[in-house]
């Protein structure tokens, strides 16, 4: 594991867990790791900064208010359908091509954000206020509790209409279930008072790990291994983040699915099915990762 540091961090002695997008698989992962790791002997849960972005996002909530034992009971016990054959959920493979398509038409990470933020602003058009409701009823049906915790969790977003970037915490003026909805917003964008909002993975990347800029320890888990879609000289990708912040002083450990979890994950990672496959390797790999892992969060 790399932890070399080339300047004082802004923050020292700090830390700062990633918790990066995946869909349903990636969330039930993420837990399953973080669930590891404290059966192993070490909570992460108690970072000074959690970074959460679309299942990320989800996952943070939901480990600042309950136990990742328990969270990870409830994937386990909870009874999932299988999902039909094919494409189906919030995000298609029809919805991916298009999207592939507008990446390629981009001329950056700025020009992107807009183009993605146009597309999703006419998806919530044809869905209605109704469908955006439905959502946030979904959204509300996997947090624990709604409200924002005292802990500090950083969830990130995209203004639809601007492409500009967007934090939201519990000084935001967003209630938490709002919040998840935005960075989870894949589809259609989510409306929040007067302005709409996009996916948090479009804002750099999956991980968005560039925001623990500062913190000496920075604890990357990215469900997605840290790949993009995104050409790779924008560096959006994580190396080129995690690059970034070595450079800036932070020492830096990642979690990418290992074989076993990549397996789990199947070829559809939006399919509800994979959840308890994906929890049960994530939190394998977070148990064999623990004893690393604890020497490098409190060092």
């Amino acid at each position: 594991m790399n932890t070399t540091s080339l300047s004082r961090p802004a923050f020292p002695d700090m830390r700062a867990l990633v918790l990066g997008g995946g869909g349903s698989a990636g969330n039930a992962w993420l837990i399953g790791v973080v669930a590891g790791l404290l059966e192993g002997g070490l909570d992460v849960t108690g970072a000074d900064l959690v970074i959460g972005t679309s299942a990320g996002a989800t996952a943070a909530a939901q480990i600042s208010a309950a136990s990742p034992a328990d969270l990870l009971a409830g994937v386990l016990s909870t009874p999932i359908p299988q999902a039909p054959s094919g494409p189906r959920g919030p995000i298609s493979w029809a919805h991916l091509e298009r999207t592939d398509a507008i990446i390629a038409a981009s001329a950056d990470l700025p020009d992107m954000r807009r183009r993605i933020g146009a597309d999703a602003i006419e998806l919530a058009a044809t869905a209605g206020g109704a469908g955006r409701e439905r959502w946030r009823e979904t959204v509300a049906a996997r947090l624990p509790r709604p409200h924002w915790p005292e802990s500090n969790i950083l969830l990130t977003t995209v203004d639809a209409d601007t492409g500009e970037p967007v934090e939201l915490d519990r000084d935001s003026g967003v209630d938490l279930v709002d919040a998840v909805a935005a960075s989870c917003a894949g589809g259609p964008a989510y409306a929040i008072g007067g302005r709409r909002y996009i996916d948090g993975g479009y804002r750099r990347s999956s991980e968005n790990a560039d925001l623990a800029a500062g913190y000496e320890r920075v604890l990357v888990l990215s469900p997605l291994g840290g790949r993009t879609r995104h050409p790779a000289r924008w560096r959006s990708d994580l190396a080129a983040q995690v690059e970034e912040l070595r450079g800036g002083g932070s020492t830096v450990a990642t979690v990418l699915p290992d074989a076993e979890s990549l397996e789990a994950f199947g070829d559809n990672m939006m399919n509800p099915a994979t959840r308890p496959p994906a929890a049960r390797a994530g939190h394998r790999q977070g148990l064999r990762a623990a004893e690393k892992i604890t020497e490098f969060w409190r060092r």
